[in-house]
């Protein structure tokens, strides 16, 4: 395809509805003999404009990529997409214009897929719970023997309401790039996977990544854990409240990995206290850092309360900067150089 590219100066519209700061960021890892045309929160009618005559397409987050956009590039060579959600991206009018496409894998989403599993797994083996009767063990539980192949005492510490993954119906409200992450690693688990979300995926999409689209209030009512993957907006804010904990069945464990908003946090203690809640854990606070009135803070000082609280790090250590946004870059010069394409989907 690389003999396709145009042989003037190559150029690339860049489509994104993210903030000026991450704009300025991406701009500033662009390749410098690419040109770099940024669309933010464009109409189908603008991107067919700025394609024509474009060799690549980059989407970050935002919008459908319908056959008429595609078929508007008259020299498009690549549509990569920032993410590994394709299902937006009409991948038949790509290859009858023989315009390849790529997904390119997020790590910062990656990341927090991760943790959300690490808060996940903390919580169905109430690891805080476990380690304070480790901690102070004393003679509650009888006298220490030494133990050796013949002699170990399993349970004795006789804990309950320990579950396992592979048993649970997971429900991921926001089944965004950080959703897709997390339901590719609990799949793996052989646990059930519901979402919901404002737009259904189609049903291949759905099917490869093993998930079921639900409404929310019935996936509410159906499963043992939810995670919250929401953006903030005035409709996320606090979503997390009174009205929709009821909805969940008694012994639901709630993980927030989304914004640091949803959670109504004095519902959410509440409901813990009362013994609605199985558990929560969250990484982000409506107060950032965290303000010592916090109701989950207080909840928390009791380990047997289930609770699991991180300091917005799910992401930490990695920066967007300019050196990791550089990567989203590789497939554009792939082609250019004639090397092979990463992460090619059509």
């Amino acid at each position: 395809m690389a003999d396709r590219v145009s042989r003037s100066r190559p150029r690339a519209v860049f489509v994104t509805q993210r903030a000026p700061v991450h704009q300025a960021v991406a701009r500033a890892a662009c390749p410098a003999q690419i040109d770099l045309d940024m669309l933010v929160s464009p109409c189908d009618a603008e991107i067919m404009d700025a394609v024509a005559g474009a060799d690549f397409l980059i989407s970050e987050r935002s919008r459908e990529i319908h056959a008429s956009v595609i078929e508007a590039g008259n020299r498009l060579q690549l549509i990569q997409r920032l993410g590994i959600q394709v299902h937006d991206i009409d991948l038949d009018a790509a290859r009858r214009n023989g315009t390849a496409v790529c997904r390119w894998p997020l790590p910062q989403c990656a990341m927090v897929a991760e943790h959300v599993v690490t808060q996940m797994m903390a919580l169905l083996k109430r690891t805080r719970e476990a380690e304070q009767i480790v901690v102070e063990a004393g003679t509650e539980w009888g006298a220490p023997q030494r133990c050796d192949a013949d002699t170990f005492r399993i349970d004795w510490s006789r804990m309950k309401q320990i579950r396992q993954l592979r048993d649970c119906t997971v429900g991921i409200v926001g089944l965004g790039e950080i959703g897709t992450e997390l339901a590719l690693r609990l799949d793996s688990f052989g646990c059930a996977l519901l979402y919901f979300r404002r737009t259904r995926m189609p049903d291949w999409a759905e099917k490869q990544l093993n998930v079921e689209f639900t409404p929310l209030d019935e996936l509410l009512s159906r499963c043992d854990v939810v995670v919250l993957l929401l953006p903030h907006s005035d409709e996320t804010a606090g979503i997390a409240n009174a009205g929709f904990l009821d909805r969940l069945m008694p012994g639901t464990l709630l993980i927030n990995g989304g914004a640091s908003t949803l959670l109504d946090e004095e519902a959410v203690a509440e409901s813990c206290r009362a013994g609605h809640l199985g558990g929560v854990a969250t990484d982000g606070y409506r107060w950032e850092p965290v303000r010592d009135d916090n109701p989950l803070v207080a909840l928390a000082a009791d380990p047997r309360a289930n609770v699991v609280l991180t300091p917005h790090s799910a992401q930490a250590g990695l920066v967007i900067d300019t050196d990791v946004r550089r990567a989203e870059f590789t497939n554009l010069l792939a082609m250019l150089e004639g090397r092979p394409l990463q992460h090619q989907v059509a």
